[in-house]
């Protein structure tokens, strides 16, 4: 089991720096500033979450676990294309932010036909379907992770674990 460090400091001009430390002490790290630097912090916890919570191994912290930086996981860097679970881990963690924005509210049918449709379109797999419990929990922890990063003060970092052995 690998378990990744994971630190999201909250600068005072509105940014955010995601920091990842692995086992072995090795770090990627991003900077997150401007108009978007609002939207990150948030989008990463919803991946811990998803991840964590679902048992997912192989989705963004992950990879970074396995010793892939940041930027591998855009796909097309040396490491080459993300795996299907990145992609369907990306694909849900997208819906989610979807859901924070107040465009949909996914009831686990609809989430798992989208990512059926997605899927197709794509030619990958959809990753493991999700039950309305499955949801609820990622939620919950989505909840108080966002509630902790709320109580971050400017200049301060809210740490994570994440463990790499399945739940």
């Amino acid at each position: 089991m690998a378990t990744l460090r994971i630190s999201i400091q909250k600068r005072s001009d509105g940014g955010a720096v995601l920091r990842c430390t692995r086992d072995d002490g090795s770090v990627t790290w991003q900077k997150q500033e401007g108009p978007r630097a609002a939207f990150f912090p948030r989008h990463d916890l919803t991946h811990f979450t998803v991840e964590q919570v679902l048992g997912l191994r192989r989705g963004f912290y992950g990879l970074i676990a396995e010793g892939w930086d940041i930027p591998d996981t855009e796909g097309k860097g040396p490491r080459g294309p993300l795996p299907d679970e990145a992609l369907a881990v990306e694909h849900l963690v997208g819906l989610l932010d979807l859901e924070r924005a107040g465009v949909a509210d996914w009831t686990a049918d609809a989430v798992n036909r989208e990512a059926a449709e997605w899927a197709a379109r794509a030619g990958r797999h959809a990753g493991r379907p999700v039950s309305d419990d499955d949801l609820a929990r990622v939620r919950s922890c989505m909840r108080e992770l966002f509630s902790r990063w709320a109580g971050v003060a400017p200049g301060e970092t809210l740490e994570l674990r994440f463990d790499t052995a399945g739940t």
